[in-house]
């Protein structure tokens, strides 16, 4: 479809073009294809179980929490394992067991659980003020923790169902510091930092989860809960089909280091991901970023500091793949500085056969209208000149569902540079990359994973002091 918005002999605006963007299938189990997550696992299995090369067929699950968290968590996950009724909105969950749904069983063990006592919860509760109770909180969690690394054969999966007496005081604590000024700290990412001391992936899950009073309907928790159980284990739940092969695909954002007296210091966070939809997290140099000097608050690199942290993805793409990527695809949701694309492209130009550096974001300003009462199609691409919207969410045809509560947005792609690849084929990457979501079982995000789990990830690498270095695979971070 063209439409000319308006032409006279002074000037023109830009043609209006749209086109819809087939929906990519996922691979699973035995090289078979779907669409969707739910569908494939269902009826497939997950992508490591054929060929097992990554399959875990049983998992040691460990737990920490009350003696009545503890318990009732345990028989949830057992009783979810065997299957969970659907509707008609939410497909049924098959189940978590040798001979359904991830083909895989979790295993438990009572040497696998630290309990966390009645006199530690009320020690805890009484403690003031708010920050020290909050660290007191990071503190007893990581001592379980660490008793349960050093066992002799230690659990490869921890699920923290924290109680509400103990959740509901220490969620999240602010306040302000001497040194640091205002510093505002969670719960669950200070938790997720310090397991990574001892290389233990974690699931935090709520009480009222566990005794049935979560507003989600049950099965959609059970596929969210058990896809990240399966991935934080080592399996695969589904690869993408269609990413270029010999292609490194990265995320950059930035984070603030904990505390607001230090605003211009600021780092870099990378999520690279090869064609198979396998990630690494990397934490960038530490940089200046003066928002009132630079008049934005978008941080932006010098080209120095561009130039090493592309250095750093490729080393750590070569150390884990053992060879060099063919193709970059950098992605972030701020326009491309000349000093920051010049650093980028540096590295890159005599690196790589070829690149492309991509800026893309949420925005609300231009929506696409249907004339029938279904919202757009999801996969819908319109072009206004050289500027791309393209709805990652909205009624997914292949389904005949729409999957959201608001009315669907497309995400700008405001910045290609590099030009080594055509947008149709950038844009649908785009759409693949949104459906690599290993959390959970959900069709697709708005946002792509390069970008998603960068801010995830940078979320995280607060609590983690420079002095220690943050493991790099992603189920730490999940």
């Amino acid at each position: 479809m063209k439409t000319r918005l308006h032409k006279n002999s002074d000037w023109a605006t830009p043609t209006i073009t749209s086109r819809y963007l087939e929906e990519a299938p996922l691979a699973f189990a035995g090289g078979r294809y779907h669409v969707d997550p739910k569908g494939g696992i269902a009826r497939f299995g997950p992508k490591s179980f054929a060929p097992q090369r990554r399959h875990p067929t049983r998992i040691r699950a460990g737990f920490i929490g009350s003696a009545e968290t503890i318990d009732k968590a345990a028989k949830w996950i057992e009783e979810a394992a065997k299957g969970v009724r659907g509707d008609e909105k939410h497909p049924e969950f098959p189940g978590f067991d040798e001979d359904r749904g991830f083909f895989s069983k979790v295993e438990y063990d009572g040497k696998w659980n630290e309990q966390i006592t009645h006199t530690e919860l009320e020690s805890i509760s009484q403690t003031r003020p708010a920050r020290t109770r909050f660290e007191r909180a990071v503190q007893l969690l990581e001592d379980k923790l660490r008793i349960l690394a050093q066992k002799d054969q230690a659990p490869e999966y921890v699920v923290i169902a924290i109680p509400d007496s103990l959740r509901g005081k220490c969620r999240v604590v602010d306040y302000k510091d001497a040194k640091t000024g205002h510093v505002h700290r969670d719960l669950r990412r200070a938790i997720k930092a310090a397991a990574m001391k001892y290389r233990m992936p974690t699931q935090l899950i709520k009480q009222r989860t566990i005794e049935g009073l979560d507003e989600d309907h049950p099965s959609k928790i059970a596929w969210n809960f058990f896809t990240g159980l399966y991935f934080k284990a080592g399996g695969v739940p589904w690869g993408p089909v269609g990413l270029l092969p010999g292609s490194c695909y990265v995320g950059v954002s930035f984070y603030h280091s904990l505390g607001s007296e230090a605003p211009t210091m600021q780092t870099s966070t990378v999520q690279a991901f090869d064609e198979n939809g396998d990630g690494l997290v990397l934490r960038g140099p530490d940089f200046e970023w003066d928002s009132n000097k630079n008049k934005t608050k978008s941080p932006h690199l010098k080209l120095e500091q561009a130039y090493l942290l592309m250095e750093l993805v490729l080393k750590r793409y070569h150390e884990e793949m053992k060879q060099a990527p063919k193709r970059v695809v950098v992605h972030k949701t701020s326009k491309w500085w000349t000093e920051e694309k010049a650093g980028f492209e540096e590295y890159l130009r005599t690196r790589v056969d070829k690149y492309d550096l991509v800026s893309l974001h949420p925005q609300n300003s231009f929506r696409l209208i249907t004339v029938n009462k279904y919202p757009p199609l999801r996969g819908t691409h319109a072009a206004v000149g050289d500027v791309d919207f393209l709805y990652t969410t909205g009624f997914i045809s292949s389904l005949g569902q729409f999957h959201s509560m608001h009315v669907p947005s497309p995400i700008l792609i405001s910045d290609h540079l590099g030009y080594d690849t055509p947008r149709e084929t950038l844009l649908k990457e785009i759409l693949v990359l949104t459906k690599m979501n290993w959390n959970s079982a959900r069709f697709g995000g708005l946002l792509p994973v390069t970008i998603r789990f960068s801010r995830l990830v940078g979320d995280i690498l607060k609590e983690i002091p420079g002095d220690r270095e943050p493991l790099p695979q992603l189920k730490f971070y999940m």
